[in-house]
């Protein structure tokens, strides 16, 4: 998920789009909490569901069930369209004014104000409060007042922050920005009722939303259950009584309990069955591509990867990764070997395109030389770390440390260090405890070529785990994003990625398609094009 540290100011700004609704869990079939209620597989979120310190893929789909923003993002086509809004009105692009429908409230019967959104915009903002997404609002009039470089906070709320009444506030932008509305139906601009704010531990245990679920119980590790809300005022109610997710560790667990009849939705196939889900599951089988990519990002904070002359090894590492064999073999061509740092979903005129050249080309002979020039591996070897509860992960590192075991040919100096759970390998890696390569998979936020590359590379962005630092990769971004003509936009981010090609912070390994698989009790089963399942469109019986 997007968490970039130089928000985005690029008029052609695609319609904002967020990771939809869902998440997953156990009951299944007849395993379920009601005749209404479907159950699917899910993971512990990192981090407790505060919608600005949530940039994680798990805590973001129960976020999108309980939470509606000011927009809120087609499920089909991604285009931004207003949910708690009434309008956002502009006449400079610059300064907005912003006017909410009349009638919401949270599910704990307050109100849905403009003090509810400006409280929790200022609130997310704040250095001392901590949040990973705090930087979505760095481009509010005030941020550096409120988030400095260095320093205590010179203040307590943004002033381009301004409450005008019960449902309208004011918005000062430091530059202009004229789809800075579309971006709105991200969990970061999602509103707090006061309760957040008298006792922030009450709600963390049993977060308050106003979207079309409520958190019934959760316990981590094990289950979160929730339930419809009948008071919901948007017109997207849940069509079933409640999502029971439940916490697997291994997919393929959760695959057998879908066979059997004990869990309702899996979203996320594991490789081992995709020779088989199509004989046990039919056309209860979804497989569509989606807005990810797979890569394996260095440790810059490391000097050991970061020192002159190891952008040859990076490189080296990544022909010696034979991608077509790999997406074959253990994932039956359900990814796609990259070619960039996108994704092929944005399509050319979005930016996608074959920018990293022979950089993610598997070639052995020239791996080896490359690592070779470039002073061989840190210590002799490499360990790739990832989390493998979900995502088959741990059969494709295999698959990568083989191949580049071969290629070099000198015993096995390529091992794969396990991580248990996805919210411990988050840890790791938000902590910076990474000694080599790991996995930094991304879901975007929205259909953008800078989606795919500020927020993981620029320097000093929140997603950006490895710390690789460019200023001339930061420039042109800098460029890209005020730039107007949507082509020489692209241009620029293109320009960027050419960097990411000559420098390899991250080796680009596949695109993923979204997967799904579903019991006979549901029907209308869809997944977003960021491959989340719908759930609040799912009917049960």
């Amino acid at each position: 998920m997007r968490g970039a540290s130089h928000p985005t100011t690029w008029a052609a700004v695609a319609a904002a789009v967020v990771l939809a609704v869902t998440a997953t869990a156990c009951g299944g079939g007849g395993g379920g909490s009601g005749d209404g209620v479907l159950s699917s597989s899910w993971g512990d979120p990192q981090n407790p569901l505060e919608p600005a310190n949530t940039n994680e893929v798990q805590g973001g789909k129960v976020l999108d069930m309980i939470f509606r923003g000011l927009k809120r993002y087609d499920p089909a086509t991604g285009e931004a369209k207003d949910m708690v809004a009434q309008s956002i009105e502009t006449t400079d692009a610059q300064n907005f004014t912003v006017t909410l429908k009349d009638g919401w409230t949270f599910s704990n019967g307050e109100k849905v104000t403009a003090k509810s959104f400006v409280d929790a915009w200022n609130y997310a903002a704040h250095i001392d409060n901590k949040q990973n997404n705090a930087p979505f609002f760095a481009d509010i009039v005030g941020y550096e007042d409120v988030h400095p470089e260095s320093g205590a906070a010179k203040a307590q709320t943004m002033r381009g922050l301004v409450v005008k009444d019960e449902r309208t506030f004011t918005v000062a932008l430091t530059d202009k920005f004229s789809t800075w509305p579309d971006t709105l139906g991200y969990n970061a601009f999602m509103p707090l009722p006061q309760a957040f704010f008298t006792d922030r531990a009450a709600w963390l245990d049993k977060p308050v939303g106003n979207g079309p679920y409520t958190v019934d119980a959760y316990t981590k590790g094990s289950e979160m259950r929730l339930r419809r809300w009948d008071g919901y005022q948007g017109p997207d109610k849940a069509r079933n009584d409640g999502v029971d997710l439940r916490v697997y560790t291994d997919n393929n667990t959760a695959y057998q309990d879908l066979i059997s009849g004990n869990l309702d939705l899996v979203d996320d196939i594991p490789a081992q069955q995709l020779k088989n889900v199509e004989s046990d599951l039919g056309d209860r089988y979804i497989n569509q591509p989606a807005l990810i990519i797979q890569t394996l990002a260095f440790p810059f904070y490391r000097p050991e990867w970061a020192k002159p002359g190891m952008e040859k090894v990076r490189i080296g590492i990544s022909k010696a990764i034979n991608r077509e064999q790999i997406t074959r073999q253990i994932f039956q061509n359900t990814r796609t070997p990259a070619k960039d740092w996108t994704s092929p979903a944005l399509g050319e005129k979005g930016g996608y395109g074959d920018v990293c050249g022979d950089a993610c080309v598997y070639d052995a002979a020239a791996a080896k030389r490359l690592i070779t020039e470039g002073g061989g591996l840190p210590g002799g070897k490499i360990t790739l770390t990832s989390n493998v509860d979900t995502g088959s992960h741990r059969q494709w590192m295999d698959a990568v440390c083989n191949s580049i075991n071969n290629v070099l040919d000198s015993g096995p100096v390529c091992t794969v260090n396990p991580v248990g759970t996805f919210a411990d390998f988050r840890n790791q890696v938000t902590n910076y405890r990474m000694t080599g390569p790991f996995r930094s998979g991304w879901q975007a936020d929205y259909p953008l070529i800078q989606n795919f590359l500020e927020p993981l590379y620029y320097t000093g962005a929140s997603s950006n785990y490895g710390k690789f630092s460019n200023e001339r990769f930061d420039a042109l971004v800098d460029r890209a994003n005020a730039e107007s003509d949507e082509a020489t936009a692209i241009k620029d981010f293109q320009d960027a990625e050419r960097i990411l090609a000559a420098q390899m912070p991250a080796i680009p390994l596949w695109y993923q398609n979204g997967s799904a698989g579903y019991s006979e009790r549901l029907s209308d089963v869809e997944l977003n094009q960021f491959s989340v399942p719908v759930y609040d469109q799912i009917t049960v019986g």
